[in-house]
C-alpha cells in the first residue's frame, strides 16, 4: 500500500485547442478550452475544474501525496493548488509540483515517460517507494485508484473492459488492446488492431481489455526503464507503454492487469466539455464533501 499519486498535466492540450463544430460552448468555455490546461477547464459544479474531482476521488481512495506534473508556464495550477514547489495543503492532501521541462530542440514535451522520469528526478524519494500514475484529463474512479493503491503487486495497471467505456466507435477502435496471459499478466500491447485481431485477444472473461493510462510503478525496479526509455519513432515521444513493455520483456510477470468494467469520463476535445459537465452534474454533489 502506498500514498503517492503522480498526475500528468504537462501536455500542450493540442487536441483541445482545435476548432470545434459544437455550438454548445459558451464564450468563456471557448476561451478556457483554448488557453487552459484541459484539467483546469471549469466543467464542474460551481465552476470547479475537472482536476478537483480527480483529487477528490484520490483522497477518498486514500492517497495523501500528490505530484502534479506541469509545464514551465502553467501558473494557474499554483494559483489554485498552492504556490510552493512541494507540500501545499489542499483538503488534507499534500500537493507538490514537478516541472516537465522541454528540451531545447523541441517545441512540445517529450512524452509521458519523460514526464514521470523528470518527476522522480525532482523527487528522488519516489525511487524508493511505490506510486500510481494517471492522466489529468481522465476522471478515474475512487475504485480504480484504490485498487492500484492497495494491490500487493509491485507493478500493475487497470485493465478496462472496452465495451464498458461508452465512447464513440471511432474512439474505441483507436485504443490499443492489452494482450494478457491466463493470469492477467501483460504480454504485449497491440496498437489500433482490427476488430478481427482484437477479438483474438479477449481475456479469460471474454472481454477485450484496454488501458486508460493508469499504472502502479515500483520506484526501485522501474527507474532504469524510465531513464532509458527509447523514443517512439512514429510519435517522437518517450511513452509510458514503452516503459511498461520493456519491463515485461525482462520479466513476464512484471505487470498485472486488474480487470474493471466501468466508464472513464474523458476530456480530450471541445466536444467532450458538455458531456463531462452533464456527467459531473449527475454523479457528484454540488458541494464536494472533502
Amino acid at each position: 500500500m502506498h500514498d503517492n499519486l503522480i498526475i500528468l498535466a504537462g501536455g500542450m492540450s493540442s487536441r483541445m485547442k482545435k476548432n470545434s463544430t459544437s455550438n454548445s460552448l459558451s464564450k468563456e468555455e471557448e476561451i478556457q478550452a483554448n488557453e487552459r490546461s484541459k484539467s483546469l477547464i471549469s466543467v464542474g459544479n460551481d465552476g470547479r475544474p475537472l482536476l478537483d474531482y480527480l483529487l477528490f476521488n484520490a483522497k477518498k481512495a486514500g492517497y495523501k501525496n500528490i505530484f502534479i506534473v506541469i509545464n514551465e508556464k502553467a501558473t494557474l495550477f499554483k494559483e489554485l493548488y498552492g504556490q510552493k514547489k512541494e507540500n501545499n495543503p489542499f483538503h488534507d492532501l499534500s500537493i507538490s509540483f514537478a516541472i516537465q521541462y522541454i528540451p531545447e530542440n523541441r517545441e512540445k514535451p517529450f512524452g509521458t515517460a519523460d514526464a514521470v522520469f523528470q518527476t522522480v528526478e525532482q523527487f528522488p524519494e519516489l525511487n524508493h517507494q511505490q506510486y500510481t500514475i494517471c492522466n489529468s484529463d481522465n476522471l478515474y474512479s475512487e475504485k480504480s485508484l484504490k485498487i492500484l493503491r492497495e494491490t500487493k503487486n509491485k507493478n500493475a495497471f487497470i485493465s478496462y473492459d472496452r465495451d464498458a467505456l461508452h465512447f464513440s466507435t471511432d474512439k474505441i477502435l483507436g485504443f490499443a488492446v492489452m494482450n494478457l496471459d491466463s493470469e492477467n499478466y501483460l504480454k504485449s500491447i497491440i496498437e489500433k488492431p482490427s476488430e478481427a485481431i482484437a477479438n483474438k485477444h479477449k481475456d479469460s472473461l471474454g472481454k477485450i481489455r484496454v488501458s486508460m493510462n493508469i499504472f502502479k510503478f515500483d520506484g526501485e525496479s522501474m527507474f532504469s526503464y524510465l531513464k532509458n526509455c527509447p523514443v517512439n519513432p512514429v510519435r517522437n515521444e518517450k511513452e509510458l507503454p514503452t516503459v511498461v513493455l520493456n519491463r515485461v520483456k525482462d520479466d513476464s510477470k512484471a505487470f498485472l492487469g486488474i480487470p474493471i468494467s466501468e466508464h472513464v469520463p474523458d476530456l480530450t476535445s471541445k466536444e467532450d466539455i458538455s458531456t463531462i459537465k452533464e456527467y459531473l452534474k449527475n454523479h457528484y454533489p454540488k458541494n464536494l464533501s472533502w
